[in-house]
């Protein structure tokens, strides 16, 4: 997305960014729980690692269809609005999946989860685009990073809970007890057409214009290559710690917290490793570290080892998902925003291909064999990143993601 100085950083805005990042928080939070809970949830509910891939797809296709139909409402409420709404719900919905015991819960459940996770997506990063907007820079790899620490805090509450064997129904229930006041108290503070005026509609004008798909086809392959890797993770590093390593439970739910952590770290410094060296060296190193953690995670002779695999993955890919969408902007100055919505869309792309590849892969084989599918994927980043290099005569600046990004990115 394209910002301009627009508006001065008033405290009815900061309060506003800080009520977004907030939720980003809370959103990574319920993320965290509910993926490093699959093998507990496959144990109450009797669901077969055959009909897990199946479920786990379903996820991100529903979540499309809420995040187009979030479009609708948002057109005739706000994004404010839609916010205050769907995350609350979705809070209770992680509850409500800690309650049943049959397939048919399980699946309304997690259906409503899917449905809810998209209008929540496009929401919140329709609110964070008019921030950005109005604060005439990028702000968005902030949120971000708020959404990682958010799946630090799920992931660790989710390996106490099982450390002490305290069961889905009491974290689950707990964690909904919680998280849902807290998102209807942040949304108190969420911004408006007052603090935002005309950014939100602006930027939507610019999403739809006519852009050509074929110069951003190689970063499109890039994001959904990125995405079955971090859909990987997030759906089966818990489970192939457990089911292929023997690893106990709580210490299985280290993988997927390693894995945020370094995502967190990595942010950190991901912007100032741009500055210095570029984007084309920082997204072939990315990419090459991610491989290595693959390796190194489906090599392991143990837990310790698989952890290590996981968090070195975690800051092998920090840096590539925001720099393609700032290689977008880049690519399409004059349509910067269409150009990331384009890219975005390869984030549900992604999730859809990762979380059945890898599970059926590892029905027909093992999971050591499965994690060789995004491993290789990862790697087709690497003679991609050439198309990550700044146009002639544009500088190689400092960017988080330019417009709106998948809330596990």
């Amino acid at each position: 997305m394209q910002v301009t100085a627009t508006a001065e950083a008033t405290p009815r805005l900061r309060q506003a960014r800080a009520a977004l990042a907030l939720s980003f928080l809370l959103q990574g939070t319920t993320f965290a729980l509910l993926v490093t809970c699959i093998p507990e949830i496959q144990k109450r509910y009797g669901l077969s690692d055959s009909l897990l891939p199946v479920f786990l797809a379903a996820v991100p296709i529903l979540a499309g269809a809420g995040s187009i139909a979030s479009e609708t409402l948002v057109k005739r409420t706000t994004a404010r609005g839609v916010l205050r709404v769907v995350q609350p719900a979705i809070c209770l919905t992680l509850g409500l999946t800690g309650l049943g015991d049959r397939l048919w819960q399980l699946a309304i459940a997690l259906g409503l989860f899917g449905l809810l996770v998209g209008a929540l997506d496009a929401s919140m990063n329709m609110l964070g685009v008019g921030l950005q907007h109005r604060y005439g820079r990028s702000i968005m790899i902030g949120f971000h990073a708020a959404f990682s620490l958010g799946g630090i805090a799920g992931a660790a509450i989710a390996g106490l809970g099982a450390h002490y064997d305290a069961g889905l129904p009491t974290i689950f229930g707990w964690a909904a007890l919680v998280l849902a006041p807290a998102a209807l108290v942040v949304g108190r503070r969420f911004a408006g057409p007052a603090e935002l005026g005309d950014a939100v509609r602006e930027a939507a004008e610019l999403a739809a214009r006519r852009i050509p798909w074929r110069p951003l086809l190689p970063l499109c392959a890039a994001m959904a290559f990125a995405y079955i890797a971090d859909a990987s993770v997030s759906n089966y590093s818990v489970k192939y710690l457990t089911d292929g390593l023997g690893s106990r439970e709580d210490l299985a739910k280290l993988s997927y917290l390693g894995y945020m952590v370094a995502m967190l770290l990595g942010r950190t410094v991901g912007d100032r490793a741009v500055q210095r060296f570029g984007a084309v060296p920082v997204v072939r190193t990315g990419a090459s570290l991610a491989g290595a953690g693959f390796l190194i995670a489906a090599t392991a002779p143990g837990t310790w080892v698989g952890i290590l695999g996981f968090t070195l993955l975690g800051f092998g890919i920090c840096a590539i998902i925001p720099q393609v969408f700032a290689a977008g902007g880049r690519l399409l100055p004059h349509a910067s925003d269409a150009a990331v919505a384009r890219l975005n869309l390869f984030n549900y792309v992604g999730f859809l291909i990762g979380s059945p590849l890898v599970g059926t892969l590892a029905e027909l084989s093992s999971y050591r064999w499965a994690f060789g599918a995004p491993m290789l994927l990862i790697l087709g980043i690497i003679p991609l990143a050439r198309h990550f290099a700044p146009g002639t005569g544009q500088k190689d600046e400092r960017t988080g993601a330019r417009g709106t990004a998948r809330v596990g990115s």
